[in-house]
């Protein structure tokens, strides 16, 4: 999607030197196009690109000056999951003695080798793009003229204009879980003329600037602000987990659309799944709702939702519910174009509730726990944990947009947002009490 930010970049401090540190989480996995992280641009003989490779799926720095090549540079590690935020932190500096030393990366707080390493700048010289003549700042593309941009999500988002800043200063380990986690308020003293920070909170506008300087960005395209941030990693689809008929389908809007293409019961699970707890879903049936299946599933792979008995699908059709292939047993109403469908899971009773259009299916109340479908205990699945699930359940095209929190359906913002007494998430419909969004922070409510 042709979605990301941009500024005219002043003069700056330094052309030689800068850091640049931001949070990235990947929605494509394949080898289908490069992901654009950040560049500066005058024209395709004039840029400073770093990205996610399309072939290799490492990061990689591209550099041209005047029409010549002056840099490539690819990091050993790969890029491929789907639902972890990856910390980034960068330094370029031509004032290095050492071209091996002129340009240095960290992911989550460790340090970076490479695989391949060029750097023909020489010492001290100005790069000629960061000169601030006609030159833009874009986020989340490697350039227009290229038509690829970066379909994922970034947060606190940090360019600091001619000076080197310790990764330290931007996250930090976790001293209870040993994980790398945001530092939200680093020492620096100055960010230099050109400099910018994003903050990751969802409050403020879009490419609000926050350094002091009002470097502040326009959007192009449809960007959006989502709840899903590195403290708080909401559940999307997963494109690495599809079922056995795992062609003719596409994910899109930061795997949070999904649409079926001519091939017969393609299915998908959430990157998240749960042993225990209570957990809310919102699908909208933009497309063929009759033809889509939506419900949980252990997660092994099958034909169609409710092919296995550990899948549970709500039927558009005519709402019955379907379970170990040959179970069909009614439940609700069916679905039509535009139609939401609630999903609220209770792992601690093992009960199933479908909603459509805030309506509760079966006369049923999550809250008070009646009128609930039995599921098999997680603990007696394959798995040990459910997901939440969806897949196309004839030889049709559906289209799904799911929201698990994040408040959109595909770029749409939700139309008015229903009750959450967890605080986490937002949905539609309200949440009924005691459930949550099946996220990070969800799993430890």
């Amino acid at each position: 999607m042709a979605s990301y930010l941009y500024r005219n970049s002043p003069v700056p401090t330094s052309e030689k030197k800068f850091t640049f540190s931001t949070w990235l989480k990947m929605s494509d996995a394949s080898t289908s196009a490069d992901n654009g992280i950040v560049e500066w641009y005058k024209s395709s003989s004039e840029r400073y690109q770093i990205l996610i490779d399309s072939a290799t799926r490492q990061l990689r720095l591209y550099a041209v000056e005047s029409g010549a090549v002056k840099a490539t540079i690819y990091s050993n590690m790969v890029f491929r999951d789907t639902n972890a935020w990856y910390h980034i932190v960068i330094h370029s500096d031509t004032t290095q003695s050492s071209s091996s030393d002129a340009f240095k990366l960290w992911i989550n707080g460790s340090a970076q080798t490479f695989s391949s390493y060029t750097w023909s700048y020489n010492q001290n010289v100005n790069v000629n793009v960061f000169d601030g003549s006609g030159t833009k700042l874009n986020l989340g593309t490697r350039g227009e003229a290229y038509a690829t941009w970066l379909n994922g999500y970034l947060a606190d988002t940090y360019y600091i204009d001619g000076s080197l800043i310790a990764y330290t200063e931007f996250g930090e380990t976790d001293s209870t879980t040993g994980e790398w986690k945001p530092n939200t308020q680093p020492t620096i003293s100055s960010f230099g003329n050109a400099g910018v920070h994003l903050k990751y909170e969802n409050s403020g506008t879009i490419g609000l600037d926050s350094s002091g300087n009002t470097n502040n960005f326009t959007a192009s395209g449809t960007v959006t602000q989502t709840e899903d941030c590195p403290s708080d990693v909401f559940a999307t689809l997963n494109p690495l987990h599809k079922g056995t008929m795992l062609t003719g389908f596409t994910f899109a809007n930061g795997n949070n659309t999904f649409t079926a293409g001519s091939t017969n019961f393609p299915f998908t699970c959430s990157t998240i799944a749960s042993s225990s707890g209570k957990y809310y879903a919102e699908f909208k049936t933009t497309a063929n709702a009759n033809q889509i299946g939506i419900g949980i599933s252990a997660g092994v792979a099958s034909a169609y939702i409710g092919h296995n008995q550990y899948d549970y699908a709500y039927y558009g059709l005519n709402g019955n519910i379907i379970t170990n292939q040959t179970s069909n047993t009614t439940y609700g109403t069916g679905l039509s174009t535009n139609d939401i469908l609630g999903v609220a899971m209770d792992l601690d009773n093992n009960k199933l509730y479908f909603s459509v259009n805030g309506s509760w299916q079966n006369s049923a109340n999550p809250s008070s726990g009646t009128g609930g479908f039995s599921i098999t205990a997680p603990s007696s699945t394959t798995t040990g944990v459910y997901h939440f699930a969806l897949g196309d359940e004839a030889s049709s095209t559906p289209s799904v947009q799911c929201n698990f929190g994040n408040g959109f359906f595909g770029t749409t913002q939700i139309s008015s947002e229903g009750t959450n007494a967890s605080g986490n998430g937002k949905f539609e419909y309200d949440v009924p009490n005691g459930f949550t969004a099946l996220s990070t922070k969800g799993l430890n409510l």
